[in-house]
């Protein structure tokens, strides 16, 4: 019991973290003023770019609200929490935060005085090179100013408590993050900044211990933080679905690869930050997370099931699915993407293909004239035992997995997405 009450608090404070963070800009007076700051046209150019490949605009551009004005939800079982305004209006923004104060709330944690939570990527950030946060904040100054304030935070008592985070930060920050992969070339250094510091990828892909503390000795092997699982994207695992180096550029670069298209909390990724790469660093990304010898992307393999039960898989798929994603799993062009080979499929977790399956999948508009069309959920129209079925026949049949999901384990996730 002691144990879960743990996990609820750690997980509260990962979910809270980036939300509150953002709440805490423009509260309180600077030794320094952010006019003091004189940036030239060259880094304010660089800034933006930095500024996306940190895909700062996930967080704190709302839906319908203008760039960089807050307002952005995080729903969560503690409450609601909303990204602030970091536009340079000096009420409602970051007018008045120096290039001093964005440095420290970046690398230290330290928002003007308010602690940060750990889920806040400054644990990442803390990487970043002292010029590159110069760059950033010389963007940010430029952007247009707006004048609307984030709505408050909704917050449960005691998760919006900050104090704590002072003994956090003198336990558990560290300098640098450990690497999933092995390297020394020039594009697997540049392509560790990116993946460790400006992309922040350890913050979803690396598991958390019961106080938030991401485990070092699992990098990059997944984690569950929201209702779609962040994957194990080691080398080991990248290999294990079929990934190499070329169709990973392809994937950050358009969204969609022959294993398959970004979505859950991965589609913004594509869409608001890595696109938006040029090509070397789309490179040098690949590199680092594939290792400068990366392992052969390993074949589907031929897995043994009941004949009956993928019979009764094959059924539905004929009903439901084969219209888009084709009679072999083929996939169409600019429909719907293949579920052979599809890297969804071939997770050893069903967890992901559970919630595609229940949930479905907006239209999605990826780089240039690419997009898939929305999937539509089948909560409504499959039962347990229909969804179970289906499950086990892509996953014994284009998945090289076990035909092992319940029906329980459907109605469990089906259960928790009310």
């Amino acid at each position: 019991m002691k144990r879960a009450l743990l996990n609820r608090f750690a997980h509260g404070v990962l979910l809270a973290a980036c939300a509150l963070t953002l709440a805490a800009c423009g509260r309180e007076e600077s030794s320094t003023s952010g006019a003091a700051f004189t940036s030239t046209p060259e880094q304010v150019a660089r800034g933006r770019y930095l500024t996306r490949a940190a895909d700062c605009a996930a967080c704190h551009t709302s839906k319908d609200g203008a760039p960089f004005a807050g307002g952005a939800p995080l729903a969560s079982p503690y409450g609601t929490f909303y990204g602030s305004n970091i536009t340079p209006d000096k009420e409602h923004g970051i007018g008045k935060w120096s290039a001093d104060d964005f440095y420290a709330a970046l690398h230290d944690g330290n928002a003007r005085g308010k602690r940060l939570y750990p889920s806040m990527p400054y644990t990442s950030y803390r990487q970043l090179s002292r010029a590159d946060s110069d760059a950033i904040y010389a963007y940010l100054m430029t952007v247009k100013p707006v004048a609307v304030d984030a709505p408050a935070n909704d917050l449960k008592f005691p998760y919006s408590m900050r104090f704590g985070m002072a003994l956090w930060d003198v336990l558990f920050l560290t300098d640098a993050l450990p690497d999933a992969s092995a390297g020394q070339s020039a594009d697997w250094q540049r392509g560790r900044y990116l993946a460790n510091a400006l992309g922040h990828c350890a913050e979803c892909h690396t598991p958390r211990d019961v106080f938030g503390r991401l485990v070092d000795a699992k990098p990059l092997s997944g984690a569950a933080l929201g209702r779609v699982v962040a994957p194990d994207i080691t080398p080991a695992g990248l290999a294990g679905r079929g990934w190499n180096g070329a169709d990973l550029q392809t994937f950050f670069s358009v969204g969609i690869a022959p294993q398959g298209s970004a979505f859950g909390e991965m589609y913004p990724v594509v869409h608001l930050s890595t696109q938006y790469l040029d090509k070397d660093d789309v490179r040098a990304l690949s590199v680092y997370l594939l290792g400068d010898t990366p392992p052969a992307p390993q074949p589907v393999k031929a897995v043994d099931a009941d004949a009956a039960q993928l019979a009764a898989g094959r059924s539905v798929y004929l009903a439901v699915c084969a219209g888009c994603h084709g009679l072999a799993g083929e996939g169409k062009p600019h429909v719907a993407v293949p579920m052979n080979g599809n890297s969804t499929v071939r997770q050893a977790d069903p967890h992901n293909l559970l919630v595609a399956m229940l949930d479905g999948i907006d239209t999605q508009h990826f780089a240039g004239l690419e997009s898939m069309q929305a999937m539509p959920a089948f909560a409504s129209t499959l039962n347990d035992d229909e969804l179970s079925q289906l499950a086990n026949y892509l996953r014994a049949t284009w998945g090289g997995q076990s035909a092992n999901v319940s029906a329980a384990d459907v109605k469990a996730l089906r259960q928790a997405s009310h």
